[in-house]
């Protein structure tokens, strides 16, 4: 079955139109490569820089994706490859049933890169119904959809200023507005985190959450593990170009004797009894300290104070 991609047919088809094409196509991975290969001119022209070296990974609808690596691992570009920004040298691609050089394909991805690459002249209503209406969201959807989404990351009281007088941090709010804005299929994230306060951090949270509840794909590349270990379905651990390791992330760090525990509604009480109870099994309790979500949810309790 085909499905006409021109601006006029979403315009009058919508959202639903992609809703429907995700269930038809819901046995296509998100992506798949096999044998990919990136190299970039070497200095002056000379030889060749291998930046990616025979990757195979793919990965399935409503599933999540940690890309994991120190930096130059070549995470940021393997991401603009599955964008379409970057061409890949060699290899096998295949991005929601396509190749993500195709205009349909890519009005069905959302991303954020590492670098905010968003016109400073705009206002963050304007650029944002710009990016919309590049992404085939019909005039009365964008009309509907930019203020929510700008109220969504915080920025509705800004939404007339330029994203030029914007800080790093407004900015990277305004870049997970555009790349959830028009419920892509598959979204990725390049160092989402970078810059984002505590609220940031949840909202990103929420809307990924929501992404996936919905059967998109995820796909969030950090060089920090803590960013991509728990909400990951999968992780990639990228090195010098290579896959190095790929799994469930439980499995890939296990070594048969340490385990991370996280509690709720544990006082200081139970938490004593806990690490009493730790060692006479003749275990060791490491560190011990505040939850993840701590800082995020000490904001929202001072809020609902004030």
């Amino acid at each position: 079955m085909r499905f006409p991609m021109d601006p006029e047919t979403i315009a009058v088809a919508g959202l639903a139109h992609y809703r429907d094409r995700m269930a038809n196509s819901a046995s296509e991975p998100a992506f798949r490569l096999v044998g990919l290969r990136k190299h970039f001119p070497g200095p002056l022209g000379l030889g060749r820089h291998e930046v990616l070296h025979g990757i195979d990974l793919s990965l399935e609808r409503g599933r999540m994706l940690g890309l994991v690596g120190p930096n130059g691992s070549g995470k940021s570009t393997l991401l603009r490859i599955l964008a379409g920004i970057e061409r890949a040298s060699a290899g096998e691609l295949r991005v929601l049933g396509g190749s993500p050089e195709r205009a349909d394909v890519r009005r069905r991805l959302g991303f954020l890169p590492e670098v905010s690459p968003f016109p400073e002249e705009l206002s963050a209503r304007s650029a944002l119904d710009l990016l919309g209406s590049l992404q085939g969201l019909s005039r009365a959807d964008r009309r509907e959809r930019v203020p929510a989404m700008l109220a969504r990351v915080g920025l509705a009281d800004v939404g007339r200023r330029t994203l030029g007088r914007f800080s790093k941090g407004m900015l990277r709010r305004f870049g997970l507005a555009q790349a959830f804005l028009h419920e892509p299929e598959l979204i990725l994230l390049d160092e989402p985190t970078a810059g984002l306060d505590a609220v940031g951090v949840g909202v990103l949270q929420e809307l990924r959450g929501e992404a996936l509840a919905r059967g998109a794909a995820v796909v969030v590349s950090s060089h920090i593990f803590s960013d991509v270990f728990d909400p990951a379905d999968e992780l990639c651990v990228l090195i010098e170009g290579r896959v190095a390791a790929a799994g469930e992330p439980e499995r890939l760090v296990a070594d048969g004797s340490r385990v991370r525990l996280e509690l709720e509604n544990a006082g200081p009480e139970a938490v004593e009894r806990i690490e009493r109870a730790a060692a006479e099994a003749g275990a060791k309790v490491v560190s011990r300290g505040p939850g993840a979500g701590a800082l995020l949810e000490l904001y929202r309790r001072l809020g609902d104070a004030s």
